[in-house]
């Protein structure tokens, strides 16, 4: 993997952080991190403006309404943007990193006209309904049952963890379509409008008080067969490509947030004293070396995703698997920097601190993620 830039890369990095320094100014105070209606808002403005300068979907194919961009031009423009403090994907997350990809790989020519270019113009913002109070880990136990009906399935069950459902338009959803089947060859990957009737949202409120997160409730809803990414009862090969895309690509951003927040911690650790502690030293210089790997692990798993047609492997766990424990592990040491203060909610180190503690469970547990490198990268036997 080749790591130096071209001038063509070289040049493309200095019209971005021309046009961020020209647009960033320009942008409104941000909404109240618990104020979701607010915060969708802010961020599907910030999307129509990357989609207006030619930036939204920079290293999507060209067919799926992208740019083509190389992986490495799409690294240079999540590392420009997060030094600049440009606005993450926040409520579009899961349709930018999730959905999208998903739908630009597996879908219809129908499907990628319907739904990529809202998601790319910040239209639509899209949640994720996979998990169930029954099937977290062990996803493929999930019982939401969908029984065709002519042209619609009718969907009853219910979902919890649904990321960002309060203010979503669409849910990828999956469904048990065949539960006489093994339990990963019957399910489906379903798009359901979530104004659809028998739809019910129950916002959960988190740790750090904020409600990302709903549990769903199914009753009766209609969804068009036509809204199935892929073949019925082919929805775990499908969820496995979208999983691909949340473990290998989805973070990539955050890698780069969290070596600017280990330089904002140095700072800290020097302007209150706590620099003289050799131990929080040797932590702090331990993470820098954390996070370069990491971030070389990702240029080579994006580059080894365009070469294998788009779709990050099984890499992608091994990154996922050692960033979530390096971001708690980061924000542990923010606490030691802060000291009293990490007990501070209004703080954004401690309600970081706080949110760091899921990442070892969203995407996909630590333990299942051990369980991919072992198999599918070491050639380890299955557990019994």
């Amino acid at each position: 993997m080749d790591l130096t830039y071209t001038r063509e890369e070289r040049d493309f990095g200095d019209r971005l952080r021309d046009w961020l320094g020209k647009t960033l100014p320009e942008l409104g105070p941000r909404p109240d991190p618990m104020d979701w209606p607010g915060r969708r808002a802010y961020d599907t403005a910030w999307q129509r403006r990357l989609y207006d300068a030619g930036y939204a979907g920079l290293h999507w194919p060209a067919d799926a309404g992208g740019h083509g961009a190389t992986p490495t031009q799409h690294l240079i423009f999540l590392e420009e943007t997060e030094r600049a403090g440009a606005p993450y994907v926040g409520a579009n997350f899961v349709g930018l990193l999730h959905a999208g990809p998903t739908v630009a790989a597996e879908g219809t020519a129908a499907q990628q006209a319907r739904w990529l270019p809202p998601i790319l113009r910040g239209d639509e913002v899209w949640c994720q309904g996979f998990s169930e109070p029954g099937a977290g880990s062990d996803l493929a136990s999930l019982r939401t049952r969908a029984v065709c009906d002519g042209d619609h399935y009718v969907v009853n069950g219910s979902k919890i963890w649904t990321s960002h459902a309060e203010v979503a338009d669409w849910c990828e959803l999956l469904v048990r379509t065949e539960p006489k089947a093994p339990k990963h060859r019957g399910i489906s990957w379903l798009a359901m409008p979530m104004d659809a009737p028998g739809v019910t949202v129950r916002p959960l409120r988190t740790l750090a008080g904020s409600t990302e997160f709903a549990e769903m409730f199914l009753d009766d809803v209609r969804i068009p067969v036509g809204n199935r990414v892929g073949e019925e009862n082919d929805g775990w090969r499908v969820t496995m490509v979208t999983l691909s895309f949340e473990r290998g690509t989805a973070f990539v951003g955050e890698v780069v947030a969290c070596r600017r927040t280990l330089g904002e911690l140095a700072a800290a650790a020097r302007a209150n004293g706590r620099w003289d502690d050799l131990a929080l030293r040797r932590e702090l210089g331990r993470l820098n070396a954390e996070f370069t790997a990491l971030w070389r692990l990702t240029q080579w798993n994006v580059t080894e995703a365009e070469r294998t047609g788009g779709v990050p492997g099984a890499g992608g766990s091994v990154f996922k698997l050692r960033y979530s424990h390096a971001r708690q592990e980061l924000y542990d040491a923010a606490a030691e920097v802060l000291g009293p203060d990490s007990l501070d909610l209004s703080h954004d180190w401690t309600l970081d601190r706080l949110s760091s503690l899921s990442y070892t469970i969203a995407a996909g547990t630590s333990q299942i993620q051990q369980n991919i490198v072992a198999e599918r990268i070491l050639g380890l036997p299955k557990g019994r």
